[in-house]
């Protein structure tokens, strides 16, 4: 008489669950950064693009790579080359002062990116 034994497949599922458990929130962007809450409607289509983050320091982070300001042009369009996009998503945390965000926007606009979308948590009503 033949008996199945699920004991050893029930054991290697549950450490799989807990390996893609662990893993998942690692998916995410790596950057923690506070963003700014709006009533806007939640967008509920994204397009492909290169995501430029602020972090409440000030430091600029081109797909989570950091970089300085002098060398943001040249970052940006060596990940526009290997997106091939020209699409640009802003995060920037909600303490990040205003001329750091201009400056970023300023050279976005001198490297040709017209399209600009900036990054915010819907508030929920």
């Amino acid at each position: 008489m033949a008996d199945i034994n699920i004991a050893n497949l029930v054991d290697v599922v549950l450490v799989l669950l807990i390996i893609f458990m662990i893993s998942a929130p690692l998916l995410q962007s790596g950057i923690e950064v506070n963003l700014p809450k709006t009533k806007a409607a939640a967008v509920t289509e994204q397009a492909e693009g290169i995501v430029i983050t602020i972090d409440d320091k000030g430091g600029i982070y081109v797909n989570d790579v950091w970089t300085r300001l002098d060398n943001f042009g040249d970052r940006l369009k060596k990940a526009m080359d290997e997106k091939g996009t020209s699409t640009v998503y802003l995060r920037a945390d909600s303490m990040v002062y205003y001329g750091v965000a201009i400056d970023v926007i300023s050279q976005l606009k001198e490297n040709g990116i017209v399209d600009i979308g900036l990054v915010t948590t819907h508030e929920i009503k």
